[in-house]
């Protein structure tokens, strides 16, 4: 019973470390239409925070801000628009 051992390498892949998607200059507002949008999937439904890449703190801040702005009607709750096609 004799296994061959091999021995244990690590596949030495180069990456690209992500930018967070929020800077630290930005301000979480619900004016902020251009933040607010990278943080809502196509139906309407608030990303969640593994998604975002977010901290904690961050995606509560980003959950009040899309509710404020949903309640001012500057977001749709729901985006149902199906395109059909003929």
């Amino acid at each position: 019973m004799n296994k061959s051992k091999r021995p244990f390498t690590k596949s030495k892949r180069s990456f690209r470390r992500r930018l967070p998607p929020i800077q630290s200059g930005d301000r979480i507002d619900y004016r902020n239409m251009s933040l607010i949008s990278r943080f809502i999937s196509e139906q309407g439904k608030i990303l969640s925070r593994r998604v975002n890449r977010v901290t904690l703190k961050q995606q509560r801040l980003i959950t009040i801000t899309i509710k404020q702005a949903r309640i001012l009607s500057l977001l749709p709750f729901l985006n149902n628009q199906k395109q059909f096609e003929r």
